[in-house]
């Protein structure tokens, strides 16, 4: 039992077995206990289970505090409220293509459900080169937080008008490339074409589109949010389970933001002042390195001005929104 302590990543191979274990446990509880039969995911359900994936990962985040020490704790507990709150635009997206696609309620936790699959893959190989990079490139750092900075400045003067479905070049690529059916059938990503009255071989349903669609809205997003984790830690396993439980617990939201994200208008200012100040920290992490400077800017500051700003975000919106209707 020997290779159960090899190291990886700075942690035993059994505590990465452990992480994988409770996620595995996780997705086949959601799967086929909670959703063994398809049926629409009302708000109460929804924050409910999203309940329950927020206690899972905050208690997850007790067991690194335990485990690795209060520092570690709370670079994975501001890596997670930073993912989560990165997540609000990725709502509205997963949003406008269910409703661009015609994707009933129904359906689209199914779509969820195996997304998070790719995502899990996905946000491991991106990590994966990122902590590379940084690990034989230190003065990426740098290029994160000038990143970080951009995109908190671009997102505080940008609009929040989203480009229609149809203008989407992946889109437009998948339209021209894939064997699509006209409607969808039930549950199927993929059906033959000869049980429906098509040509022979298979045909992708619109929900296989779907499913492209939010896995590529994934990536764009995580090109924003990885950045953001590595300007807080360095760490592999805290950059990687922060953003999975992050993930995990944005898909049982979904169902609950997207009826009311249009309550959220003015949360975009706060998180384009976390950005800058993330893009800074990170900053700060290469220049005491190398000696340039002395100051950084602690874990417990970062997180407390993180939180600090998302609620007044939240706060601000609410107050401003309280008398909009969603088609405003």
């Amino acid at each position: 039992m020997e290779w159960l302590s090899a190291g990886f990543a700075g942690y035993p191979l059994w505590v990465w077995l452990m992480f994988m274990a409770i996620v595995l446990a996780l997705l086949a509880f959601d799967l086929g206990v909670l959703h063994k039969e398809e049926k629409e995911i009302g708000v109460k359900e929804s924050l409910m289970l999203s309940a329950f994936y927020i206690g899972v990962g905050l208690a997850f985040g007790g067991w690194i505090w335990w485990y690795q020490g209060a520092d570690a704790g709370m670079q994975y507990l501001t890596g997670y409220v930073v993912e989560k709150s990165l997540s609000m635009d990725n709502v509205f997206v997963m949003s406008l293509i269910f409703s661009s696609l015609a994707v009933p309620r129904l359906y689209q936790h199914r779509v969820l459900f195996w997304g998070i699959l790719g995502v899990i893959v996905m946000r491991a190989l991106m990590i994966g080169l990122g902590a590379a990079l940084v690990a034989e490139f230190q003065w990426v750092l740098v290029l994160f937080g000038l990143f970080l900075i951009v995109t908190g400045v671009k997102m505080l003067f940008s609009d929040d008008e989203h480009a229609p479905i149809q203008e989407n070049r992946m889109y437009q690529w998948l339209r021209g490339h894939l064997r699509l059916t006209p409607d969808l059938h039930g549950k199927q990503f993929l059906v033959r074409g000869e049980a429906h009255g098509l040509a022979r071989g298979w045909w992708a349903t619109p929900l296989l589109l779907a499913l492209i669609m939010v896995e590529s809205a994934d990536l764009v997003f995580a090109v924003d949010s990885i950045p953001a984790i590595f300007a807080i830690t360095q760490d592999p396993f805290l950059v990687y389970t922060s953003n999975i439980f992050a993930i995990l617990g944005l898909r049982a939201l979904y169902f609950a933001l997207a009826a009311m994200v249009h309550r959220f208008h003015y949360l975009k200012y706060a998180l384009s002042l976390v950005l800058v100040l993330i893009g800074i920290k990170v900053g700060l992490v290469f220049f005491n390195d190398v000696g340039w400077v002395s100051f950084k800017i602690p874990t417990a500051w970062s997180l407390a001005a993180t939180l600090g700003l998302l609620l007044a975000g939240v706060l601000y919106s609410l107050h401003k929104t309280r008398d909009q209707n969603p088609n405003d």
